[in-house]
Parts: C-alpha cells; structure tokens; sequence
C-alpha cells in the first residue's frame, strides 16, 4: 500500500501556479478545468513512497512541486536509481507503456506534491488534450535519451567521467544558480548517486572528497554543491586529467 497522502482539493489549488506549466499554458479554461476537476492531489513526505515497484498501476500523476527519485531493484537485490522526476512531468504513466503495474518504486526527494488522475482516464485523456501526450512523449523521450547516455558511459568510461556526468545532468535538470556556483536543489545522497553510476557509496565518497580538495564542489548534509560546472562537464567529457 502506498503512503502517499490522496485528498480531493483539486479545485483550490491556485490556477496561476497550474498555469505556469507547459502542459497547461495554452490549454482553454474549460479544458483546464475538466483536467483539475477530474484529479486527486497527492502529497507525499520526504523519503516515502508515491508508489512501489509492482503495485498496481491505478493511477498516473504529474509532479506540482518537490522532487522525487525514481528506483528499481534488481532480482539479485540491488537498488539502481532509474531517474528523477522535477516539477512539470508526467510519471507512473504505466498505462502508456502498457503495462498493469508500476516497473519502480516512486520515492520522495523531499516534500512533494502531485496530480494524480486513474490509470484507466489516460487513453481518453491523451485524445482529448494533446498536451498531455505530448508532455509525456517528450518526458519518455528525455529519459530514454538519458538512459541511452547512461548505458554508453557504462560500458566505456571510467567511473569518475560516470560520476561527472551524473551531477552535470543533475545541474541540468535541478541546478540553483548561486553567486558562487550552481546548488542542486533538492537532498542528494552518496548511495543516489552510486545508484545512478553503478559504483558505490564508498568509491562516490572518494571522488566527492578529491573534487573538493580541487576546489571543484561543495558536498554536506545531501547537498551538493557545484563550484566549477566547466571543469566538471571537462572531466566528464574526458578533456581534463581525473583529480582523484
């Protein structure tokens, strides 16, 4: 059973804030309406989960607010960290990939807040309003690219290149730029990490501490702090020698 809190206040959550989206911004009010109307608002705490790995697939949902990191856990028991879901995409569209149960466990970042409309509304949903599709097809697409980039840097770089890459996506996707460098923003672990490069904690720790001795980053309390994205996005490209 999930622990995701489900309420039905759809309706009062702020249509500026709705708007303020892609999939919503060119979307009439009428049509805006019958959307909010017909979802649930989830709101899940910090390092629960929305969903898990083989639950049935009753619903599909569209972050509002916080963060989430996607997983997946091997037969052999291993965690691998499949994706992260930011503000604006679409995630748990099981339906769409034909599938009856959810293939990850959805795990709250942080504090988070979503949609989430039944599982069996999408194939209606998608005719009626193209942006829903097309916000899925270009969420699906992103990751698939990513996966792609991931599963080459696998089978071809050393870990650190895979360990440079990871945090220069992350900047990509979920970077605050600072005065003095670029905050991701949301808690990041050593283990999120690891799972996302297929390392360990123990090796990500050790790459961590040389970047900051070289001035490159900042890392403490799961956050992680950017201070040199150029020589970073060098390392991770192999135009600069590995600091560790």
């Amino acid at each position: 059973m999930s622990s995701a809190i489900h309420d039905r206040v759809a309706p009062q959550i702020d249509r500026s804030l709705i708007r303020s989206f892609d999939l919503f911004k060119t979307m009439s009010g009428t049509d805006l309406e019958n959307m909010v109307s017909a979802a649930q608002i989830v709101r899940t705490r910090r390092n629960l989960p929305v969903f898990r790995q083989g639950d049935s697939a009753q619903n599909f949902f569209f972050l509002l607010d916080g963060r989430l990191k996607v997983v997946q856990v091997t037969p052999s028991g291993q965690q691998i960290v499949v994706r992260f879901v930011h503000p604006g995409e679409v995630f748990g569209v099981a339906a769409a990939l034909q599938r009856s149960d959810y293939p990850g466990t959805a795990i709250a970042a942080v504090d988070s807040m979503a949609f989430a409309w039944r599982s069996a509304l999408w194939d209606d949903m998608t005719r009626h309003y193209p942006a829903l599709a097309m916000t899925a097809l270009h969420t699906v697409g992103r990751h698939v690219q990513e996966a792609h980039a991931r599963i080459r840097e696998l089978s071809t770089e050393d870990v650190e290149r895979r360990v440079a890459h990871a945090v220069v996506r992350l900047a990509g996707r979920a970077g605050r730029r600072m005065e003095n460098g670029i905050l991701i923003d949301f808690p990041i672990t050593l283990r999120d990490i690891a799972g996302m490069t297929g390392t360990t904690h123990f090796t990500v720790s050790r790459l961590l501490g040389a970047w900051e001795t070289a001035g490159l980053v900042s890392h403490s309390r799961q956050r992680l702090f950017l201070l040199k994205l150029d020589e970073l996005q060098a390392l991770a490209d192999g135009r600069r020698l590995p600091v560790s």
